[in-house]
């Protein structure tokens, strides 16, 4: 007999599960078309929040309803997974509206990083600082996120650039995961850019990076991955492969800020060290595609920062599709290329710019996601899977990457327990 706890009605779903999967996936009565749909849907949650049952609500089993606390009657929502936001730089001080005043005027990305803009100015806000101060705006930031279904977000380090503001940044990460119903996921991204202090002295950082940063990180258990920036205005390929070393002997996962302004290779660097994900990927070759591939390093597609830096080369998306890599999409939220605090705009700006369907892009911030975080509970509304659900009010999940604006997020349950962001502490 199956059991639950808990019991949501009158809804129907959208399981995200891919269609190859389904069959072995212990679902009923789902539809072939992208979404993984299933009409007039029931779905049973277990002690300890996880899906133990799911389906048409006439094929609900008899006899489950005898161990149910509670019944939820969904008025014919639509239910997805929660909506996961695999690439984040929500902790940081102060702004860049100034810089992007500039850019409007012409002045590039490349030039204003050159003259001690960019990550460098958002680095002097975010040393002086405090973690309390840290913590209130982020918190801020994160609950925007979550009104709109999130829960999952990862968030990086990255503007501190010495050992003890990385740590600090890391370390409100961790609290807003402690002090808000959404799951944080941390990765440490000393490798972000050179600080004005090491000027000169590149290889001197690095080592800072690998000897001292990554072992104290890592001795805290603060970082679930490492990332760096492989470009011309950062790291080298080679830099890079030192830092992705230093975290793997320290038994921390990879990731990388790839082929975003040129093509160094970056996703073919990736995937030689089996990467979580590769993020960006506007130069990425098709040899470079096919390496992520082989490795099953998924595609991180940051729209947000491809429009306000009014990119021109798009992300090689045919040749992810040929090779089959999976595509996620995340806000990249950030105060110099991706001021984004919505991750649904992402959706469309996916879909309108990246030429995405609607449901590669609903996956993108679901499943593959779920994949780029190596995180295997969550992303699908499968049996075992964790019960993390958005409901909205919308006639089609399409619908959530069509409005530009406005909010059909009508209920977030994480793990089984409905949340309320702004609620949150």
């Amino acid at each position: 007999m199956v059991r639950w706890d808990s019991l949501w009605v009158n809804v129907s779903v959208a399981t995200m599960v891919d269609a190859r999967s389904q069959s072995g996936a212990g679902l009923s009565g789902v539809e072939s078309d992208g979404y993984g749909t299933i009409r007039d849907g029931a779905i049973a949650v277990a002690h300890g929040g996880k899906i133990a049952w799911i389906g048409p609500r006439a094929d609900l089993p008899a006899g489950g309803e005898r161990a149910t606390r509670a019944v939820y009657d969904g008025g014919g929502a639509w239910v997805t997974p929660g909506l996961i936001d695999c690439h984040t730089h929500l902790v940081f001080g102060g702004d860049r509206a100034a810089e992007f005043e500039l850019r409007l005027k012409g002045v590039s990305y490349e030039d204003i990083a050159r003259q001690g803009g960019g990550i460098r100015s958002t680095v002097t806000a975010t040393r002086a600082a405090g973690d309390e101060a840290l913590y209130a705006v982020a918190a801020e930031r994160l609950k925007r996120l979550m009104e709109e279904g999130v829960t999952t977000v990862e968030i990086k380090s990255g503007y501190g650039l010495d050992t003890e503001t990385e740590i600090k940044m890391l370390r409100v990460a961790r609290r807003l995961g402690r002090a808000l119903p959404v799951d944080v996921v941390t990765t440490f991204l000393g490798a972000h850019a050179l600080p004005p202090e090491y000027t000169g002295r590149q290889d001197a950082y690095v080592d800072l990076v690998c000897n001292e940063m990554i072992p104290r990180i890592a001795a805290e258990k603060l970082a679930d991955a490492a990332d760096a920036f492989c470009e011309k205005i950062a790291f080298t390929p080679a830099e890079t492969e030192r830092v992705f070393a230093a975290a793997e002997r320290a038994g921390i996962p990879v990731k990388l800020h790839a082929d975003q302004l040129s093509d160094l290779g970056g996703a073919a660097l990736a995937a030689k060290h089996r990467a979580l994900s590769a993020d960006h990927l506007e130069y990425t070759s098709e040899a470079g595609v096919a390496a992520m591939a082989r490795a099953g390093t998924v595609a991180v597609l940051l729209p947000g920062a491809f429009f306000v830096l009014r990119e021109t080369k798009l992300p090689p998306i045919d040749a992810l599709r040929r090779h089959d890599v999976p595509m996620a999409i995340a806000s990249d939220c950030n105060p110099g290329s991706s001021p984004a605090l919505s991750l649904l705009l992402m959706l469309n700006l996916a879909c309108s710019l990246f030429r995405l369907t609607p449901a590669e892009a609903l996956a993108g911030v679901t499943r593959n996601a779920a994949r780029a975080l190596g995180l295997a509970d969550r992303g699908t509304l499968e049996v075992g899977k964790r019960a993390d659900l958005a409901l909205w009010r919308v006639g089609r999940p399409a619908e959530l990457a069509y409005w530009l604006g406005g909010n059909p997020c009508a209920g977030v349950v994480r793990a089984g327990t409905r949340v309320e962001a702004r609620q949150a502490a």
